[in-house]
C-alpha cells in the first residue's frame, strides 16, 4: 500500500463547483444518487456542497454524509468561507459522516483584498489562521484555500499558507480561480510553495482550476510533476463558466501515461501500480449519470467520454484498429466501462434476471423503482429485439429521476406530415388529481405538443434548449431528450428516454415543468412562513 504522498488523491467537486454551472441545479435525491456513484467510482473525497449557502445545500451535505459517508466510503467535505457561521454549519451538516472534512477559504490576491474583502494583508493573515483553528476545533481534517492564489503575491501567499498549516490545515489547496494560468507558470507556483513554505511537509498540496483557456487538465498534470498530490475536479468537467478540470481526463492521463508520471511520485518508471484509487470501469457510467441528471450534454468530441472518443471514420484508421487496436487507440474503450455488450434479456426474461443485470451495472433500486423500471423494460422488449446495457441504463436513469411528479402525462397523440398542420392532443393529470385534455397546433409535432402542454399546465416558462440523442444505433434506438426551461433567471432541466421521440419530448418537458413548478411552490411557502 502506497503512502498518500506517492499516489494522487482525487477530490470530486461535481456536487459543489459542478452544480454552480448555469442550469445544472440538482435536488437532494439526485445529489445522493450521484454521490453513491462517485463512491463506486472510487473518489477519495466528495465535496458535497456549501452547507451554509441554503437549507437545500445543508440538507444535501447532511444526506450524503449519512448515506455515502460510511467507514469504507469516501471522505465527505463541505465548503465554508472563513467565517464562523459557515464553518459551524459545515461541521453540523457533516456530523453523520464517518470521515469528514471542512474546506475553508479566503481570498489572498491584492485585487480581491481591495475590491471584494476590503481588508488588509495582515487582517486576512489573522483571519486565515483563526478560522482554520476554529474548523480544527470541530474535526481533525481541515483544508484551506487561498482564493485567487494564482494572482497573489507569492511571498504573501507563502506566509498565509505557513500560518494555515500551523493552525492545523492538513491540505493546502491552490486554486486558479479565474482560469488564467498556463502549465509552466502553475508548475513554478507549486514548486515555489514546496521550496518556500517551511512546514509544507505537514500538508498535502492540492490544486483546483477552471478551464477558461482550455488548460485546466494540462495545468494540473504539471502541478503533479511539481509536488501536488490532490486534484480537485468534476465529472465531464462541468462547473462555472468554462468548467473545471475534468476528472476522467486527469485519471486516464495518469493511467495511460503512468510510466511518464511514476518517477515524479518516487516510483520506478515501469511500475504498473495505479496512480489513483479510481475504478476506471465506472467512468463512462458516472459521466452518463451526471449528464442525464444535470441536463448538461457531453459534446461528441469530448476526450474520454464523448460519443466519438472511440469512433474511427478514416479508412486508414479503421483498417489499423481492426488489425491491432493499439495502432490508433491509446486506451481500450472497455477500460472506462464502455462495452458493446448485448445482454441476454428479452421479453420473456423475469424480474430476477433483470434485477441481477441492473446490480452488475451498478444500480441498486428500491422495490418501487425496480417495479417501474421492469415495466418500462417489458414495454421496450416488445418493441426491440436486442436490448443493450445502454438501453437499460437509459430506462433506469429515466425512471429513477422522475421527481417531483406533480403534473403527470397521461396521453399524447400527434398528427403531422408535409402537407398537414402539425396538431397535438395531450391529457395531463394535475397535482390536484384532475385530468385535463387540450390540443394545439405548432410549427412541428414537438412544438405542437409543448403548446398543448402549456395550455393545460399554465406555468410560465421559456424554452431555451431542446436536444435529442440516440442511445444506440439503429432505427429502433431509444431516443433521449433533454429540455431546459428558464424562469426568473433560473434554469430547470428535464430528461426522458423512449423509443418514440415525440413521447420522450413530452415527458422531458413535463419533467422540467415539474421542477420549475416545485421551485415556485417552495418559494411561495417560504414567503408565507
Amino acid at each position: 500500500m502506497h503512502s498518500k504522498q506517492d499516489r494522487i488523491i482525487i477530490f470530486d467537486t461535481t456536487l459543489r463547483d459542478g452544480e454552480q454551472c448555469p442550469g445544472a441545479t440538482l435536488n437532494v435525491e439526485e445529489k445522493v444518487m450521484i454521490a453513491r456513484q462517485l463512491s463506486r467510482l472510487g473518489v477519495d473525497i466528495i465535496e458535497a456542497g456549501f452547507a451554509f449557502a441554503s437549507p437545500g445545500d445543508f440538507n444535501a451535505v447532511q444526506q450524503i454524509a449519512e448515506t455515502v459517508g460510511t467507514e469504507n466510503g469516501p471522505v465527505i467535505c463541505s465548503l465554508a468561507r472563513a467565517i464562523k457561521d459557515d464553518i459551524k454549519a459545515a461541521a453540523e451538516a457533516l456530523k453523520p459522516a464517518a470521515k469528514a472534512r471542512i474546506h475553508t477559504f479566503i481570498s489572498t490576491s491584492d485585487i480581491h483584498l481591495e475590491y471584494q474583502l476590503k481588508k488588509s494583508r495582515s487582517e486576512v493573515l489573522a483571519i486565515a489562521e483563526e478560522m482554520v483553528a476554529y474548523a480544527k476545533s470541530f474535526m481533525d481534517d481541515v483544508e484551506f484555500s487561498p482564493m485567487d492564489a494564482v494572482r497573489s503575491d507569492p511571498e504573501y501567499l507563502y506566509q498565509v499558507l505557513e500560518r494555515a498549516i500551523a493552525a492545523g490545515a492538513k491540505t493546502i489547496n491552490i486554486p486558479d480561480t479565474v482560469g488564467y494560468t498556463t502549465p509552466s507558470e502553475f508548475g513554478a507556483l507549486i514548486r515555489g510553495i514546496k521550496e518556500n513554505v517551511p512546514n509544507i511537509d505537514q500538508a498535502i498540496i492540492s490544486v483546483h482550476g477552471h478551464n477558461d483557456l482550455g488548460l485546466a487538465v494540462a495545468n494540473f498534470l504539471e502541478a503533479v510533476k511539481n509536488g501536488a498530490r490532490q486534484l480537485e475536479c468534476t465529472i465531464n468537467g462541468i462547473g462555472e463558466r468554462a468548467g473545471n478540470a475534468a476528472l476522467e481526463e486527469l485519471v486516464m492521463a495518469l493511467h495511460v501515461r503512468r510510466q511518464y508520471y511514476n518517477p515524479f511520485l518516487g516510483r520506478p518508471a515501469d511500475s504498473e501500480e495505479p496512480l489513483t484509487n479510481i475504478d476506471t470501469h465506472q467512468i463512462y457510467k458516472t459521466s452518463r449519470l451526471v449528464s442525464n441528471l444535470t441536463g448538461m450534454l457531453v459534446q461528441p468530441n469530448k476526450a474520454i467520454v464523448g460519443a466519438n472518443a472511440f469512433a474511427h471514420e478514416s479508412g486508414i484508421h479503421q483498417d489499423g484498429v481492426l488489425k491491432n487496436k493499439l495502432t490508433y487507440e491509446i486506451m481500450d474503450a472497455q477500460s472506462i466501462g464502455l462495452t458493446d455488450n448485448q445482454i441476454v434479456l428479452g421479453k420473456h426474461s423475469g424480474r430476477n434476471a433483470f434485477r441481477t443485470r441492473l446490480k452488475e451495472l451498478g444500480f441498486e433500486l428500491s422495490e418501487t423503482d425496480l417495479n417501474k423500471a421492469f415495466l418500462r423494460f417489458k414495454d421496450l422488449a416488445d418493441k426491440k429485439k436486442e436490448i443493450s446495457d445502454w438501453d437499460l441504463e437509459a430506462i433506469v436513469n429515466d425512471e429513477i429521476q422522475q421527481t417531483p411528479e406533480l403534473f403527470r402525462l397521461e396521453f399524447v397523440q400527434v398528427s403531422c406530415g408535409d402537407h398537414a398542420c402539425p396538431t397535438a392532443t395531450v391529457s395531463i393529470r394535475t397535482p390536484e388529481g384532475e385530468e385535463l385534455t387540450d390540443a394545439a397546433i405548432g410549427t412541428g409535432p414537438v412544438d405542437a405538443v409543448y403548446k398543448a402542454i402549456n395550455r393545460v399546465v399554465n406555468v410560465p416558462n421559456q424554452l431555451i434548449e431542446f436536444s435529442v440523442q440516440s442511445v444506440t444505433a439503429g432505427i429502433d434506438a431509444i431516443g433521449e431528450v433533454t429540455i431546459r426551461l428558464r424562469y426568473e433567471d433560473r434554469v430547470y432541466s428535464g430528461h426522458a428516454a423512449n423509443t418514440d421521440i415525440i413521447v420522450a419530448s413530452a415527458q422531458a418537458y413535463v419533467n422540467a415543468l415539474n421542477r420549475l413548478y416545485a421551485a415556485i411552490q417552495n418559494k411561495q411557502q417560504q414567503v408565507a412562513v
